[in-house]
C-alpha cells in the first residue's frame, strides 16, 4: 500500500506541488478578501458612529482655509500691482 502510494507521489509530484501551490494561493486570497472587508466594515462603523456632522465639519474647516488662501491671494495680487505701477511710474512720464 505504502509502495503504491509512493510510486504514484513520485510519477505526480509535479501535479501535486501545482495542486499545493493553489491551495496556498486560493489561501492568501481568502485572507486578502476577509482583511479587505474587515476594513470595509470599519470605515462604515466609524462613518456611522461620527455621521454627517463629522463630514460637514471637515468640509467647513477646508473650506475656512480655501477662504483664507483667497484673501491672501488677493492681498499679494494688490501689492505687486502697487509695485508694478510704483517701478513703472516713472517709465510712463
Amino acid at each position: 500500500m505504502t509502495e503504491a502510494v509512493k510510486g504514484w507521489f513520485r510519477e505526480n509530484h509535479t501535479l501535486v506541488v501545482f495542486l499545493v501551490a493553489q491551495l496556498v494561493a486560493v489561501g492568501a486570497l481568502a485572507a486578502s478578501g476577509l482583511a479587505y472587508f474587515t476594513k470595509l466594515e470599519t470605515r462604515v462603523g466609524i462613518l456611522e458612529t461620527r455621521g454627517a456632522e463629522y463630514s460637514v465639519a471637515r468640509m467647513a474647516k477646508s473650506e475656512e482655509r480655501i477662504t483664507v488662501i483667497e484673501q491672501r491671494q488677493q492681498r499679494n495680487e494688490a501689492q505687486i500691482e502697487r509695485i508694478v505701477d510704483a517701478l513703472t511710474s516713472g517709465l510712463k512720464k
